[in-house]
């Protein structure tokens, strides 16, 4: 299954880079570290050259983050999200 997640995330060149901000213990970023444990080398490997980056912090909300050409952000909470919808956001992201 996880390749199959990932067999089309050749992500957009428009994207310059994701940023993951997740919590190392809060139960509402389980899904965002099951998404990083399972998902992220295929990730990775899919889009050697994009940026993606993880941040974790103490009580932070998870969140996930997308930086386009000329600066422009995008960002979707996170919380309480399966790794299945995140693939989706980030495919969302890559298309847009």
């Amino acid at each position: 299954m996880r390749l199959t997640i990932f067999r089309q995330a050749k992500l957009g060149s428009q994207l310059k880079e994701l940023r993951i901000h997740l919590c190392q213990t809060g139960e509402e970023s389980k899904g965002v570290r099951d998404f990083i444990t399972n998902h992220y080398v295929q990730l990775k490997k899919e889009n050697p050259k994009l940026p993606i980056l993880i941040r974790e912090c103490s009580g932070t909300q998870p969140k996930l983050w997308a930086r386009f050409e000329y600066g422009k952000e995008k960002s979707v909470p996170l919380t309480n999200v399966g790794a299945a919808e995140i693939s989706k956001q980030i495919q969302s992201f890559g298309n847009a």
